[in-house]
């Protein structure tokens, strides 16, 4: 073959990533010491077969480029200095050229493996998250279900605070009562939100004379779910008022900071 035709046979591409036998390593070498033109067309594909390397996989560190590119050099000089082509070492380079796909290869499968194990944590953590948020809604559902039973019971009165005029008249409340236990249920809905540094505090009241005793506050201590507040062992109540006080709460109910008042229906 001419030169030509050994170019298009695609035989030197076979050399240089070491696919040939001995024999036909033997004949490709014969013609480039006969041809040398295709010393460098072998370059050439030997520069191909590194850029297609760096293109498919991702770069590797520019330590290891050096390493490969100075083993390859070296490769191509026969280990030597001298100048003598049939010292040319082509399947040395051949060799470093298939390493180069190997690593690029192998750096490239290791990053699919590692955005996949993130992939894998990313959705794992994802669905925890969903399936706390999951529980946390049907305990809420349960808690509100117990506490509607509750309140619904024939042993629970209903007694509807409505707001001062004075302080603020759109404010209102109720409370659901039971006065054999001693325990009631505050629905403070219609409560505005208390200022930095001010707590609602929930009194019951005696009215003959009028003699007030804290219940508690409404904070998340005695909260069942939002805007409903539980309490329990107060003595027998005539009436209930809320009142805005310092966090902390007061000893006396601030009459002039009473947000809602309601007295309960007598028999």
């Amino acid at each position: 073959m001419n030169e030509e035709e050994i170019i298009a046979s695609g035989i030197l591409e076979l050399y240089v990533c070491g696919s040939l036998s001995e024999d036909e390593i033997h004949e490709v070498e014969v013609a480039i010491d006969k041809f040398p033109n295709l010393k460098k067309e072998i370059e050439i594909i030997e520069s191909s077969l590194i850029n297609l390397a760096e293109n498919v996989s991702p770069p590797l560190a520019s330590l290891v480029w050096t390493y490969i590119l100075n083993a390859i050099h070296s490769a191509s000089n026969g280990g030597s200095s001298g100048t003598n082509e049939k010292s040319f070492n082509w399947a040395g380079v051949s060799g470093w050229a298939a390493a180069i796909l190997l690593l690029g290869g192998l750096f490239w499968a290791m990053n699919q493996k590692s955005t996949l194990e993130k992939q894998v944590d990313y959705t794992t953590t994802e669905n925890e998250a969903l399936e706390e948020e999951l529980q946390t809604t049907e305990k809420e559902l349960l808690t509100t279900e117990n506490v509607l039973a509750v309140l619904r019971s024939d042993s629970f009165d209903k007694v509807i605070l409505p707001g001062n005029d004075a302080v603020a008249p759109e404010a209102s409340a109720k409370i659901f009562y039971n006065k054999e236990d001693g325990i009631a249920y505050i629905d403070a809905e219609g409560l505005p939100t208390p200022p930095e540094g001010k707590v609602y505090q929930v009194w019951s009241l005696i009215m003959e004379p009028l003699t007030p005793s804290s219940m508690g506050l409404l904070e998340e201590l005695s909260a069942v779910k939002s805007n409903l507040y539980k309490f329990e062992q107060f003595p027998a109540a005539e009436g209930f008022g809320i009142t805005l006080e310092p966090e902390g709460g007061s000893e006396t109910p601030t009459l002039s900071q009473l947000y809602v008042l309601g007295t309960v229906s007598q028999p």
